[in-house]
């Protein structure tokens, strides 16, 4: 087994990140299909981050920043190959981008009963700001 390699992921890897969503994402969105993922690498074409290991797609984060705010989503990581240090090097990947596109501050949409994904936010330094709630509307297709 290799270190993964992580690197942006372009237009030719959507089929494969999306397959890997369905294994290894907790929870589905309303943007996870073709036309939102393809749309995300169109506008940033850095935010999507993937971890590879010999060939396979072991991890991913989005990484997007409006030019304001950091954001991260999507950080996935194989059900195999978890606790092996691939959520945390997806993170310090997507932390270094932002550094480098001048960001000050990172936020994590984070499912509240995903409490396995809790530790290992904390672990990688993040708390939750109970004093804030995430309101959506989706649009009409």
């Amino acid at each position: 087994m290799t270190a993964p390699r992580i690197r942006a992921a372009g237009p030719e890897d959507l089929d494969t990140v999306l397959a890997f969503w369905k294994t290894a994402a907790e929870g589905t969105s309303i943007s996870d299909d073709r036309d939102g993922v393809e749309l995300l690498v169109a506008r940033d074409p850095g935010a999507l981050l993937l971890a590879e290991s010999d060939g396979e797609p072991v991890g991913t984060v989005i990484a997007g920043f409006d030019g304001w705010r950091c954001h991260l989503y999507r950080l996935a990581v194989h059900p195999g190959r978890r606790r092996q240090g691939i959520a945390s090097a997806l993170l310090a990947a997507a932390e270094e981008r932002f550094v480098r596109l001048g960001g000050r501050r990172v936020d994590a949409m984070v499912l509240t009963r995903n409490e396995t994904a809790h530790h290992a936010w904390r672990a990688a330094g993040y708390t939750p700001q109970e004093q804030w709630r995430r309101w959506v509307k989706p649009f009409p297709e």
